[in-house]
């Protein structure tokens, strides 16, 4: 009996604290919509000049040499930004608070997932440890050979950040957004893996993604509002946590901030989801004197 009253507890508490959440980012921002189209029009825009008149490898060369300006580990620390079990960890940090914003991310990269997937299959281009000589460029990290346009972690980035554009209010934090899936985007091609065309289809795909999930969610307040279906991608979201914590993806420097990321997501979602509630619960049981 006591196991039920605290399961029911725990699902009504939870519904209510969506609900709270759902109401206080409902607010649509023109602003940010705004940032969405300019950021997604100047990514396209370049990357079409950029095709246009120097051809699919432009700009590698010069953007790949940066690897020696910086210490590797800066590199793959910007370059893991990218990897989606990092963007569904720091997800864990504000997704009962701000369930919204969770599930405009979720949409955002169903859609960002169709784009690249897509696209990857269609064209079919080679990643430069595939076409050129090992010793012409700078390799951090493994050297991954197929499936390089577009860049699938700079659309992670741009999706990821791209929400936080939208529903920040605030123009110097949206700007230090941007300024983040850049650096992670332009981080692909300093590690040797994509060409900035690559990234450019990339960052456009993501932004355009993340502007899909905000109409999407929207709309779509069923997972929102549903215990059930949070709690399920909460769980997918604490399975990537979880992968960091052992898996390094090929980038050993970053190693430790995943795992330090990692655990403090799947801490922080039991506090939240679990350890604060139980509390809560015990205290509504005890008699007042």
């Amino acid at each position: 009996a006591m196991a039920e009253h605290l399961a029911r507890y725990l699902i009504r508490d939870l519904r209510e604290s969506l609900a709270r959440g759902a109401a206080r980012d409902a607010a649509i921002s023109p602003d940010g919509g705004r940032w969405l189209g300019l950021w997604a029009l100047g990514a396209g825009l370049s990357g079409l000049v950029l095709l246009a008149c120097c051809g699919y490898h432009a700009g590698f060369g010069p953007l790949n040499s940066l690897a020696t300006r910086a210490p590797e580990w800066v590199w793959e620390w910007l370059t893991v930004l990218g990897d989606e079990r990092v963007a569904f960890a720091l997800t864990l940090f504000f997704s009962r608070r701000h369930p919204r914003v969770f599930w405009t991310l979720i949409t955002a990269a169903v859609v960002a997932t169709a784009y690249t997937h897509s696209l990857k299959a269609l064209v079919g281009a080679l990643r430069p440890p595939a076409v050129l000589d090992p010793d012409s460029f700078h390799l951090v990290g493994p050297g991954h050979r197929r499936g390089s346009f577009p860049s699938g972690h700079t659309t992670t980035a741009a999706v990821f950040f791209g929400v936080g554009v939208y529903y920040l209010r605030e123009n110097l934090p949206r700007a230090a957004l941007v300024a983040l899936a850049v650096a992670a985007g332009l981080s692909r091609v300093v590690v040797g893996v994509h060409g900035p065309l690559d990234v450019m289809a990339g960052m456009t795909g993501g932004v355009l993604s993340a502007w899909a999930g905000v109409a999407l969610a929207r709309r779509s307040m069923w997972g929102i509002l549903r215990p059930s279906v949070h709690l399920t991608f909460v769980l997918v979201a604490v399975i990537m946590a979880a992968n960091l914590l052992y898996r390094d993806a090929g980038y050993e420097k970053a190693a430790v901030f995943q795992q330090l990321l990692g655990t403090a997501a799947l801490v922080y979602a039991l506090r939240v989801y679990l350890i604060r509630p139980i509390r809560n619960w015990r205290r509504s049981r005890t008699p007042a004197r």
